[in-house]
């Protein structure tokens, strides 16, 4: 095989490795996108928007009465939010008890007027309208 052959085909395996990790590379980005819009929701106290703009996994799962009396109660008392810090982002295809699809399970350090350290663990999922919307979201 020639030089130029060889090199040809390693140029090709290059390209062909990376075109997985560029296009998960783009779905957190616009998974991260999706929890700053959705995170705006709950720091404003629109709980009930929030749950309108969660994914369909998540309204079936929690009602949203339920949704807003959880939340509020978790967040009422931590106060506003002081500062957030990306701390991870991990793209995956299964998670346990939600059905297989892509998620991103994105966690935060969060400072809050009453809570000086916490993590946010805030996992969108491409739903079945194609857009990125929130199914899962803890604090610890």
């Amino acid at each position: 095989m020639s030089h130029i052959r060889v090199m040809s085909v390693v140029t090709l395996l290059i390209i062909l490795s990376t075109t997985p990790a560029r296009a998960e590379r783009a779905e957190v980005k616009a998974a991260r996108a999706a929890v700053t819009a959705w995170l705006a929701l709950v720091d404003a106290g629109k709980y009930d928007k929030s749950w309108q703009e969660a994914a369909s996994f998540f309204r079936k799962a929690v009602p949203k009465a339920t949704w807003r009396r959880q939340v509020g109660a978790v967040r009422g008392p931590l106060g506003a939010v002081v500062s957030r810090k990306p701390k991870s982002a991990t793209f995956t295809t299964s998670l346990p008890g939600a059905p297989d699809g892509k998620y991103v399970v994105i966690q935060l350090e969060t400072r809050f007027k009453n809570k000086r350290s916490a993590v946010e663990t805030i996992t969108p999922t491409l739903d079945r309208d194609g857009k990125w919307r929130v199914a899962g979201y803890f604090i610890k």
